[in-house]
């Protein structure tokens, strides 16, 4: 009795906070997906003005959708619904998350992380629209790609890459994978002062206040049932995210699952805007700290040195191209202060409508810094977020750039000691 009457409390007490609550939020259930959302395609292809030429492209993508990370949260999932299944609690709505949820095991044995078909059509997608946009910095030059050591990261650089050369087998290409790309493409595992921020309090404390005043009980009980045994009420808060990111997870490893049978709109956008903000908290610049920026600092550097290299001749490289993960581009994204992707406050529960993780970095999110010379000789810039143009300096519209001002601008994102 005591338990049911603890989750009975639990979601009194959430339900009656966010139905009054201005920051709460009311995305569609494709964007409750979060990071975990498949890549949404462009509407149209941007057009340059006549009087521009392309000359380079500098590219920053994540991996494309994949199978789950690891086994850890599907394997929580289940064991609690065989847990609700041999003591009778387990709802009908249940039995049919735990089907959905041993499919998906089943379906990921053997391939946890890995990329899969949609993955690699994105990638595919993504480099078809870039040669069909610039088809001249394909004819001349050659194609230099990178990507982490991850198996989804080398993946989606080859899938990448192979469509480009059927597009045209006379590209010249050359690729490289592996743990020598980890300072560009992995600093969150090699950054000793960002280690040892993901093991502090700093970031943690806002959160875990978060998500205390948050998550919903409702959904877990609409599966687990009410007699359902939780001890403690942080088992409750994770198993509720559990439960959200397995079934977010579901479409980018193409598996149909409506999450809207299992999660009410509000209780969706709640869950996601507790996973939403961990990233936040830990992948960008904060009120709490910048180091989780700051090291894509390294990464920037590359990014301005390399134009600067083919805007001297001093490369013949016409694109240059970087596959890693959304704990790549979050900080980066953030160091570069783009709008949507950068926002400071200490009012944490204002994250979910002000930074939001399924525009920031949807499964292959990138990022396009396409140079650009005019018929003066004069050299511009242009960004693309997720192939749609943006502004790359806050308080400037314009879409071009002339990159002089453009990397005045990025070298003073730089903290100086992490400056070249």
């Amino acid at each position: 009795m005591r338990r049911i009457l603890f989750l009975f409390l639990v979601s009194l007490v959430i339900t009656g906070a966010k139905a009054s609550d201005p920051t709460a939020t009311r995305y569609p259930a494709a964007d409750c997906q979060g990071s975990l959302k498949p890549y949404p395609v462009p509407e149209q292809a941007y057009d340059y003005p006549d009087s521009l030429t392309p000359v380079f492209i500098n590219h920053v993508g994540r991996h494309g959708s994949r199978y789950p990370a690891s086994a850890t949260n599907c394997i929580a999932m289940k064991r609690a619904l065989l847990h609700a299944d041999s003591i009778g609690s387990i709802t009908p709505l249940g039995r049919k998350l735990l089907a959905i949820t041993e499919f998906a095991i089943s379906n990921s044995n053997g391939r946890w992380g890995a990329l899969d078909s949609l993955g690699m059509a994105e990638q595919r997608g993504i480099a078809s629209r870039m040669y069909s946009n610039f088809p001249s910095l394909f004819n001349e030059g050659t194609i230099q790609a990178i990507s982490s050591y991850s198996p989804r990261c080398a993946m989606s650089m080859y899938s990448f890459t192979h469509q480009l050369a059927r597009l045209n087998n006379r590209i010249e290409l050359s690729t490289s994978s592996g743990r020598s790309n980890s300072p560009l493409m992995r600093p969150f595992d090699i950054d000793k002062e960002y280690t040892g921020f993901r093991k502090d309090t700093l970031w943690s404390a806002p959160y875990n206040t978060y998500i205390r005043q948050t998550i919903p009980a409702t959904a877990l009980e609409r599966v687990l049932g009410s007699n359902y045994p939780f001890n403690s009420r942080d088992e409750v808060l994770n198993l509720a995210l559990v439960e959200y990111y397995v079934i977010a997870g579901m479409s980018a490893m193409e598996i149909n699952c409506n999450a809207l049978e299992y999660f009410t709109t509000e209780e969706y956008n709640a869950l996601w805007s507790c996973f939403n903000l961990r990233q936040y908290l830990q992948r960008t610049a904060t009120t709490v700290s910048t180091i989780p920026a700051d090291i894509a600092s390294p990464l920037l550097v590359d990014l301005i040195t390399s134009t600067d290299a083919a805007l001297s001749g001093e490369s013949n490289a016409t694109v240059r191209l970087r596959f890693g993960h959304a704990e790549t581009l979050m900080p980066l994204l953030s160091l570069m202060r783009l709008d949507g992707c950068y926002y400071m406050t200490n009012y944490f529960d204002t994250v979910a409508k002000n930074w939001k993780d399924f525009n920031v970095v949807p499964m292959s999110a990138n990022i396009q810094l396409i140079l650009f010379k005019s018929r003066s000789g004069k050299h511009y810039i242009r960004l693309d977020h997720n192939e749609n143009p943006v502004k790359l300096i806050p308080g400037n519209n314009n879409l071009y750039i002339p990159w002089d001002t453009a990397r005045d601008y990025l070298m003073r994102c730089i903290p100086i000691y992490y400056q070249p």
